[in-house]
């Protein structure tokens, strides 16, 4: 692993801001340039990129943090320390969107619009950010069976490019209104429940799965749901 890309005098430039920092300028400037197409300004898709990026942070950090509160106690110094990886996804999730909802609604930007429009870039910036964790380290997967780890940030960094592309095909055919944030909820979070079979770095464990999981467990059905309702009557969820 490389969780170091390079020093130059006191400057150490650690794969894991790096690889975040390369997500977020790819997924803001394609965003950007797909927004000009449907009347979006510049402005709306950078403030939006800044809201993601640094509430999603602080989420996933604070959510890390808690799951393994007894690494850090140990340890404290360790809670600021980013470069070193080490955040949860749920969590970020969560904060990001809270925040971009309250954004948005600033705005008065059309919540359902606006997330059909941005969720595949976030995906996108999930996938180059996954190659981080395996530059740095984190995220890794259980002994296969001649020994060496699984790949698990790779493998998922693979199925997200892959997500990002069908949510984009969604958008090209122009589904109901709701259905591209949906069916993102809805395939990351079964992608996720079965990814986690390969993973080797869960300490935390609700009645047999691991976090991750029990979110996942929570989340799939009720994507389901939204997605059968939307489906059914072609009304935007409430």
């Amino acid at each position: 692993m490389y969780p170091i890309l390079f020093k130059i005098g006191p400057l150490t430039v650690y794969s894991y801001g790096a690889m975040i920092a390369l997500a977020f300028l790819i997924s803001t400037y394609l965003a950007q340039r797909a927004a000009k197409k449907i009347g979006l300004s510049e402005n709306i898709i950078i403030n939006s990129a800044l809201v993601i990026l640094f509430s999603g942070i602080a989420g996933a950090r604070i959510l890390y943090v808690a799951i393994n509160i007894n690494s850090y106690i140990e340890n404290p110094i360790e809670i600021i320390m980013l470069p070193h990886g080490g955040l949860a996804f749920y969590g970020g999730a969560v904060a990001a969107v809270i925040a971009e909802y309250i954004y948005i609604k600033v705005n008065k930007i059309p919540v359902y619009t606006f997330a059909d429009f941005i969720v595949p870039y976030v995906t996108l910036g999930q996938a180059i950010g996954r190659i981080g964790c395996f530059l740095n380290g984190c995220c890794y997967g259980r002994p296969g069976p001649l020994g060496a780890l699984y790949p698990t940030q790779l493998y998922s960094s693979f199925l997200l490019i892959c997500l990002y592309c069908f949510l984009r095909l969604l958008q090209k055919i122009k589904v109901k209104q709701g259905i591209v944030f949906v069916s993102y909820a809805l395939l990351y979070s079964a992608g996720r429940f079965m990814m986690e079979f390969l993973r080797g770095d869960n300490t935390v464990y609700i009645i047999g799965l691991t976090f991750s999981q029990f979110v996942s467990v929570i989340v799939f059905p009720v994507s389901a749901f939204l997605f059968l309702r939307i489906i059914a009557n072609g009304k935007n969820p409430h």
